[in-house]
């Protein structure tokens, strides 16, 4: 009896000199992983809108934007109020893609309100956490004048029935920039304005595309600009959990009180 016992210890136990492997180190790689996935496809995705190919573009694409939505839920989406927030968005964000594959208006019309709830989700993820008044205020300014410039470029492109649809995103994307300066402000960390930032800037690579017909694609710089924010956002979970009031509550619960 004692040799079968033998050996399922060391079948199951480590090698010696290598340390098991944590969930803290094993999320990690999966994130890496998820990350690169998101990368790559990000790249077939470019490549083949370039090339005309179409099939091979929307697929990538669900790819690159399943990716991010995995990397939300394993840096731990599921275990706060903000991550939860957070990929409630990523998720309306994925919708959006995948109407956005489409290229009649009602597809546009159901992307925009993806991506609208998505902003707003964010945004709420954004307050949670706390903003600071002076930051929010200092923000405003040029975000506001920025999306004001940007109405004034689309202006003559937006067709009639679009103006006050693309008015209200406009207002919603540059609130939820807005917030993510005034969480920096109270010590968030600086991913969530670049992500909201980033997201801002790959937005004017769609308008401009959708509306302007530029000579020169704008998805070869809007759609890495795009998946880095939803990256950055995703990310931010797991940099964030630690100011987020339910994960702090639940850290306070006495072991075997649940």
């Amino acid at each position: 009896m004692n040799a079968p016992r033998s050996v399922i210890f060391e079948i199951h136990s480590p090698r010696p000199g290598v340390p098991p492997l944590s969930p803290a180190s094993a999320a990690d790689r999966s994130s890496l992983v998820l990350v690169g996935v998101c990368a790559a496809a990000c790249i077939v995705l470019v490549g083949a809108l370039l090339l005309d190919h179409h099939a091979v573009a929307a697929i990538a694409k669900l790819v690159a934007s399943s990716a991010f939505v995995l990397l939300a839920i394993s840096v731990g989406a599921l275990a706060s109020s903000y991550g939860s927030i957070i990929l409630a968005g990523l998720v309306l964000s994925w919708f959006g893609d995948v109407f956005l594959i489409g290229t009649a208006r009602p597809w546009f019309l159901l992307g925009l309100s993806s991506f609208l709830l998505a902003h707003v989700a964010y945004t709420t993820a954004f307050v949670s956490l706390g903003i600071a008044r002076r930051w929010t205020l200092t923000a405003a300014v040029p975000v506001l004048a920025i999306a004001v410039g940007v109405l004034y470029w689309l202006q003559p492109f937006v067709p009639e029935d679009l103006v006050w649809p693309v008015r209200f995103y406009t207002a919603v994307i540059s609130l939820m920039v807005i917030t993510a300066f005034g969480t920096r402000g109270a010590g968030a960390s600086p991913v969530i304005a670049a992500g909201a930032c980033l997201f801002f800037l790959s937005d004017l690579s769609v308008a401009a595309l959708r509306f302007t017909a530029p000579s020169v694609p704008t998805y070869v710089l809007g759609l890495p600009l795009y998946y880095a924010a939803q990256i950055c956002l995703a990310y931010s979970i797991g940099v964030s959990s630690s100011r987020d009031p339910s994960t702090a509550r639940r850290r306070n619960v006495p072991p075997g009180s649940r």
